[in-house]
C-alpha cells in the first residue's frame, strides 16, 4: 500500500472504490444492464451499492472520480430529456427541474444588483430635498408637530 493509499484511509470512511477504473466498471455495468428507458441517479447510486448523497460527494470532493460520475449522470439527464421530447410527461420534467432545467424565463431586474430608478424619480426626490432644505415644507412640519 502506498504513501497515498493511506493518508485517504485516515481522513474518514474508506472509499467505495479504490480506483477511477473500479468505478468505471460499475458506471459502465449499470448502464449495460439497465433498460435505458429505467437510468435514474438513485438507480445508479443503488447498483453502486451505495447512496445518491455519497455519490454526489464524490462528484464534488473526488477530483479523480468526478468526470466519471458527470457523464453517468449526464447519461441519465439525456434518457429523461428523449422522453420528454417522445411523451411530454410531467414527471419528466419534473426530473429535469432537478438537473436545474428551467421552464420559466428568468429576467434579473437589478441590473447586476443595482437597483433600477427612472429618472422621474430622481428628479421628484431631489425637487422635494431641494425644496424642503429651501424652507418650502417647514410650515407643512410645524403643523403636523403642533
Amino acid at each position: 500500500m502506498n504513501m497515498e493509499n493511506i493518508k485517504n484511509r485516515l481522513r474518514g470512511r474508506p472509499l467505495k472504490f479504490e480506483t477511477l477504473t473500479l468505478l468505471q466498471e460499475k458506471i459502465d455495468g449499470y448502464f449495460n444492464t439497465t433498460p435505458k428507458d429505467e437510468w435514474t441517479i438513485t438507480g445508479l447510486a443503488l447498483y453502486l451499492d451505495t447512496s445518491r448523497k455519497v455519490l454526489c460527494e464524490y462528484e464534488d470532493t473526488r477530483e479523480d472520480f468526478s468526470n466519471a460520475i458527470k457523464r453517468a449522470k449526464l447519461k441519465v439527464e439525456n434518457g429523461y430529456e428523449i422522453d420528454l421530447k417522445k411523451y411530454g410527461r410531467t414527471g419528466t420534467i419534473f426530473a429535469l427541474k432537478n438537473f436545474d432545467w428551467k421552464d420559466r424565463t428568468e429576467t434579473d431586474v437589478t441590473s447586476a444588483g443595482k437597483i433600477i430608478v427612472s429618472e422621474d424619480v430622481i428628479d421628484r426626490v431631489n425637487k422635494t430635498l431641494k425644496d424642503f432644505l429651501n424652507g418650502q415644507n417647514t410650515k407643512n412640519i410645524k403643523k403636523r408637530n403642533a
